[in-house]
C-alpha cells in the first residue's frame, strides 16, 4: 500500500470514528501518523538525485510574493497590469506551464511577483504540478492567493487544505510551545495556563507515536493537537495571505461588498483595473518592509537608495542595518544618530538594539582609531622595546 493510499485510509478511519472525550486520544494518534505520513509524501524518493524537474527562480529584489489560484483565476493577467511583464493569457485553462516572474516597482522598493501555474485538488499528492508550485510558494514571503469573485467559496477552502497538508499555515502565528529533545530524564510535561484541548497523556502518547522518549514540552497557550504536531515536525511556514478575489465585474454589488469585509481580503477587477492601487498598498502593508535612508556625517540624507529591512528577512534594528551594509562595520560603531518615528527626540543617540522605522533616517558614529602606541597625548603607555632581555637584538662587535 502506498503513502497516499495509507492516507486515505487513516482519514476514512478519522470520519467513522466519533469526536468525544473517550477517542480523542486515538484521534490524536491518527492525527500524528497523518503527519508523518505527510512528511514522508514530501520527501524525494531514495536513490534519486534530488534534481527534480522544478521551476525555481532566483530571488531579486527586497521581497517576494506568489500568485496562486485555480486555472483561468486571472493570474497571468494580473502579473501582466503590475509588472508590465508579458505572461501569455488565454480562455483555456493551464495556460502558464511555468513559472514567469516579474518586479514591481512600488515606494522605492523592488518587489518580485511569480506567476505559478494554476493547481488543483490533490496538488499535495503530486497531482499536475502541485508540489513544484507549491515549494516555489513557501520560498516566498506573502502569498496573493487569487480566486475567481463568481464562483463558488468552497475553491479558497480547497487551496487552504491543500496548502496545509504540505506544511503551509496561512495567515496564522508559530504556537507557543516550547519543545526540546534530551538525552535521558523522560518527558517533562508543563504549562502555565490550564489545557483545554490537551492533557499529559495525550502528549504522551503523540510524543511515542513519533518515538520520542525523553523531551521537554512546556506550553505557554491553550494549544490543540495540531499545533503540537507542527511544533514536533518543526518544518511548518507560517506566511501571510492576501485573498484576491478577481472578476468582480461579473457578480452583484451585494456579493462585492460581502467579499471585500472578510479579512485579509481585497476584491479587484483586472478586466476593468479596479482597485489594483488598493491591492498594492495592501501588498506592502502585508509584507511590512522598512525604508531606511543613510546620512553621511556633515552631509544631506541619501534619499534616492533605500537599504530595504524586513523582520522576515533578519530584522529591522540598527545591528541587522548596520550588517546589512557590511558585515565588518558592527564592530566599529560607536553610536547612530536616528531621525524618524522611532526617535524620540531629532537626533537620538541609539545603540545597535534600537528598533527602526519605515522613512527613518541613520547616521553612523563610528570609534576613533588609536594610535599605534597604544596611549593618547604625546606620553606613550607602553615601550615598544622587547620584555625579555634575551629578546633584544646584539650589537654588532667594534672593529678595532
Amino acid at each position: 500500500m502506498g503513502i497516499v493510499e495509507r492516507i486515505k485510509e487513516i482519514e476514512a478511519e478519522m470520519a467513522r470514528t466519533q469526536k468525544n472525550k473517550a477517542t480523542e486520544y486515538h484521534l490524536g494518534q491518527l492525527k500524528a501518523k497523518i503527519a508523518k505520513l505527510r512528511t514522508q509524501l514530501l520527501e524525494p524518493p531514495k536513490g534519486s538525485s534530488g534534481a527534480g524537474e522544478g521551476f525555481e527562480v532566483t530571488k531579486y529584489g527586497h521581497g517576494r510574493v506568489a500568485l496562486i489560484g485555480f486555472p483561468s483565476v486571472g493570474k497571468s493577467t494580473l502579473l501582466t497590469m503590475l509588472t508590465g511583464t508579458h505572461s501569455e493569457a488565454a480562455s483555456y485553462e493551464f495556460t502558464t506551464l511555468t513559472c514567469i516572474p516579474g518586479i514591481i516597482h512600488y515606494n522605492d522598493t523592488k518587489i518580485q511577483l511569480l506567476d505559478l501555474p494554476g493547481i488543483i485538488e490533490g496538488a499535495s499528492e503530486g497531482k499536475g504540478r502541485g508540489r513544484q508550485v507549491i515549494a516555489v510558494s513557501k520560498s516566498s514571503d506573502i502569498v496573493l492567493m487569487v480566486l475567481d469573485a463568481s464562483k463558488s467559496e468552497g475553491h479558497r477552502q480547497i487551496l487552504t487544505r491543500e496548502l496545509e497538508a504540505v506544511g503551509l499555515r496561512l495567515n496564522k502565528r508559530p504556537p507557543q510551545i516550547y519543545f526540546k529533545k534530551k538525552k535521558t530524564g523522560g518527558i517533562s510535561f508543563n504549562s502555565t495556563l490550564h489545557l483545554t484541548h490537551i492533557d499529559e497523556k495525550l502528549c504522551y502518547q503523540i510524543l511515542h507515536e513519533y518515538k520520542i522518549h525523553n523531551a521537554e514540552v512546556l506550553f505557554r497557550e491553550d494549544a490543540t493537537v495540531d499545533d503540537l504536531i507542527d511544533v514536533i515536525e518543526g518544518n511548518r511556514k507560517y506566511m501571510k495571505c492576501i485573498y484576491v478575489y478577481n472578476k468582480i465585474d461579473v457578480v452583484g454589488i451585494d456579493d462585492v461588498d460581502r467579499l471585500s469585509r472578510q479579512p485579509n481580503s481585497i476584491v479587484i477587477s483586472c478586466n476593468l483595473k479596479l482597485n489594483l492601487d488598493r491591492l498594492l498598498a495592501k501588498m506592502w502593508e502585508a509584507m511590512g518592509l522598512v525604508r531606511v535612508y543613510t546620512k553621511p556625517q556633515g552631509q544631506q540624507p541619501d534619499f534616492a537608495e533605500p537599504v530595504v529591512l524586513s523582520a522576515d528577512r533578519g530584522g529591522c534594528t540598527v545591528e541587522d542595518f548596520c550588517n546589512h551594509i557590511h558585515r565588518s562595520l558592527v564592530k566599529d560603531v560607536k553610536y547612530v544618530l536616528v531621525w524618524g518615528t522611532s526617535a524620540r527626540h531629532y537626533p537620538q543617540h541609539c545603540g545597535l538594539s534600537h528598533p527602526l522605522h519605515d522613512e527613518d533616517v541613520v547616521q553612523i558614529v563610528k570609534k576613533k582609531e588609536r594610535e599605534d602606541g597604544g596611549g593618547r597625548g604625546r606620553f606613550k603607555s607602553h615601550s615598544n622595546a622587547p620584555v625579555r632581555i634575551s629578546d633584544r637584538e646584539k650589537k654588532a662587535p667594534l672593529k678595532t
